[in-house]
C-alpha cells in the first residue's frame, strides 16, 4: 500500500510521523503542505471522505490560526468560506495528513495509524 504523506518538514509531529512510516516500511509519497498547498477540490474531497467535521482539518495550535482569531470566527463561517481559507495557506491545515484510496488520517495518532496502515 502506498499513501500520500502531507507534511510540514519543520513540524516535530510530522518528523515523528515520517519516522514511524519509515520504521514500519510504509511506502509513501511526500508532499510539502506549504510549497504545495492542497486545493479546494482536494480538501473538499478529503473532508467528505474522512467523515470528519471540517474543523478537524484546521491546525488549531498553529500561530496563524491563533493570530487570525479563528477560534471565534469559524463558527460564523460557511463551509465554502472555511474551504477557501484552508486552501489559502498550508499552515492553517492540521498535519500530517495521510491520504489513501480507502481512508484519510488527520494528525498523528499512532494507534489509528497502526490500525489503518499495518494491516
Amino acid at each position: 500500500m502506498e499513501v500520500l504523506f502531507i507534511e510540514y518538514p519543520k513540524c516535530s509531529t510530522c518528523k515523528k510521523a515520517k519516522k514511524w512510516l519509515e520504521d514500519n516500511k510504509v511506502k509513501f509519497t511526500d508532499r510539502h503542505i506549504v510549497e504545495s498547498v492542497p486545493s479546494k477540490e482536494e480538501l473538499n474531497n478529503w473532508i467528505k471522505r474522512s467523515n470528519l467535521d471540517i474543523k478537524k482539518f484546521f491546525n488549531t495550535s498553529g500561530l496563524l490560526y491563533k493570530s487570525m482569531d479563528l477560534k471565534t470566527k469559524l463558527d460564523n463561517m460557511s463551509y465554502d468560506e472555511k474551504i477557501e481559507l484552508l486552501s489559502s495557506n498550508g499552515m492553517l491545515i492540521k498535519r500530517p495528513l495521510v491520504i489513501n484510496d480507502n481512508f484519510i488520517l488527520v494528525g498523528f495518532k499512532e494507534n489509528e495509524w497502526k490500525e489503518k496502515l499495518l494491516k
